[in-house]
């Protein structure tokens, strides 16, 4: 199931039972792509407005979910509202940015400054199972893993393919890693002109990382 909504003007109020809903992130040369796991929804069910460096996301209670969420978001970057979209599916709500600037995202929020081959992980799952159970003023708590798990046996049929799988690869790698191997990764795409990535900091650590065009091209420094 999927829909577009459009952006609202007004950002809706809700009670204090408003919590941040559990969310996503991919990105592509020009796009970022976030995922708010809130299921069942309709268009009606939300306003999402959408500015130059923020987005928020406003869902209200519905008859399945009596829950209310906001998603609120500083983005590190500019985009370019017009040119956004949205999606409802069955398990999720997709929010497609376009860039402003072909550039890879070092994070989804604040300011950066650094580029980074693929997205951090905004919200790492706790170790603790317990931290994934919040109470709200509704008397009730609501179980983050379990929600995860119904979403992600839902999904199995609904995997990335070509540039977002490879963001999702370079994702696993840079959030699983050592601090050394994050240093390697930022070090080695930064230093090349993104066209050399590396998890071997003890290599990289030693000098300069040189650009190394594919095969057949040729690099030239440009000259002011």
């Amino acid at each position: 199931m999927e829909s577009d909504v459009g952006i609202s003007e007004n950002t809706s109020h809700h009670s204090e039972a408003v919590i941040k809903p559990k969310f996503d992130w991919y990105q592509t040369d020009s796009h970022v792509t976030i995922s708010v796991m809130v299921k069942n929804l309709k268009k009606e069910d939300m306003d999402i407005q959408i500015k130059e460096n923020t987005l928020i996301v406003n869902i209200h209670p519905t008859p399945t979910n009596e829950q209310a969420y906001c998603l609120s978001l500083n983005l590190s970057h500019a985009i370019v509202p017009e040119r956004c979209s949205t999606k409802i599916l069955s398990t999720k709500v997709e929010i497609k940015l376009a860039k402003a600037e072909d550039i890879r995202w070092m994070a989804l929020e604040g300011d950066t400054d650094i580029i980074l081959p693929a997205k951090i992980s905004v919200e790492p799952s706790p170790v603790n199972p317990e931290v994934n159970k919040y109470p709200s003023s509704a008397h009730y708590t609501r179980d983050w893993d379990k929600l995860v798990q119904e979403i992600k046996e839902e999904e199995k049929n609904e995997k990335p393919e070509g540039e977002a799988a490879l963001n999702q690869l370079f994702q696993q790698i840079y959030k699983d890693g050592s601090d050394e191997t994050r240093k390697a990764m930022n070090k080695s795409f930064v230093e090349s002109g993104g066209t050399v990535l590396s998890t071997n900091w003890q290599d990289i650590g030693k000098e300069k990382v040189e650009v190394k065009p594919p095969d057949g091209m040729e690099f030239k420094q440009y000259e002011k």
